[in-house]
């Protein structure tokens, strides 16, 4: 957090250092980046990531949108645009926040092939098949993916009923962990676990923490040994 100096912003232990959530499945040489928050040129630079194959929007705010742009080096990669995937909301919102892409008017800016999704209706991506699931971020809809048994989910407050039977049967969660209290649009640490033991989740990873989430060390100690404290630069097997 900017201008603080708490026990975790000035933490030295790396696992403290949390950047902007975004993530990157990977299924052989096939890389789907899932948003475009602020920090992602450093993130890529530092995973020396070649090549994207296609982009999964939540939403629209700005911590996960706002990196859009610095995917354009990867167009000189490929023949085609890059696919990014989201709902017709959200596109209508980076068009406007984003003109100069999606116009077209300015030569080197990155070349998006923008495709409308659906909750509840699966899509495939380099054969790989992706689920989006309708969550609530507060009031807001967005989405939330399910790959697999693997379920990535940020920015949640609560899941719809027809969500939730979508959710059946993953057994890697990936989910929002925003602090110990409760908040008004993200879940809080005790909802999170909560929705993990109604899955039943065999691993269940916090993203999206903030600072008031104490020191990983510590905080991590006090948890199930099936939650984990998510840091950057982890890889998870699913």
């Amino acid at each position: 957090m900017l201008g603080c100096n708490c026990d975790t912003c000035t933490s030295q232990d790396p696992k403290d250092k949390r950047l902007r959530a975004s993530a990157l499945v990977r299924s052989g040489d096939t890389h789907i980046l899932i948003d475009t928050g602020p920090d992602l040129r450093t993130q890529l630079l530092r995973e020396g990531i070649t090549h994207i194959d296609g982009i999964l929007i939540t939403h629209e705010h700005n911590d996960h949108t706002a990196g859009l742009d610095d995917v354009r080096p990867y167009n000189f990669r490929r023949d085609d645009d890059i696919p990014l995937y989201t709902e017709s909301r959200v596109l209508e919102n980076l068009k406007e926040r984003y003109r100069y892409i999606f116009d077209k008017t300015y030569s080197t800016a990155a070349k998006l092939d923008p495709r409308i999704i659906k909750p509840g209706v699966t899509f495939t991506l380099s054969g790989i098949d992706i689920l989006p699931l309708r969550v609530l971020h507060g009031r807001l809809p967005i989405i939330g993916y399910r790959i697999g048994e693997m379920a990535y989910l940020t920015d949640v407050k609560s899941i719809p009923d027809e969500s939730l039977e979508l959710l059946q049967g993953v057994s890697t969660l990936i989910v929002t962990a925003l602090e110990p209290k409760l908040h008004p649009t993200h879940f809080n640490l005790d909802e999170a676990i909560t929705l993990s033991e109604r899955l039943g989740a065999k691993d269940t990873y916090l993203i999206h923490m903030s600072h008031r989430m104490g020191l990983h060390k510590e905080r991590q100690r006090s948890l199930p040994p099936n939650i984990k404290l998510a840091y950057d630069t982890q890889v998870i097997q699913f």
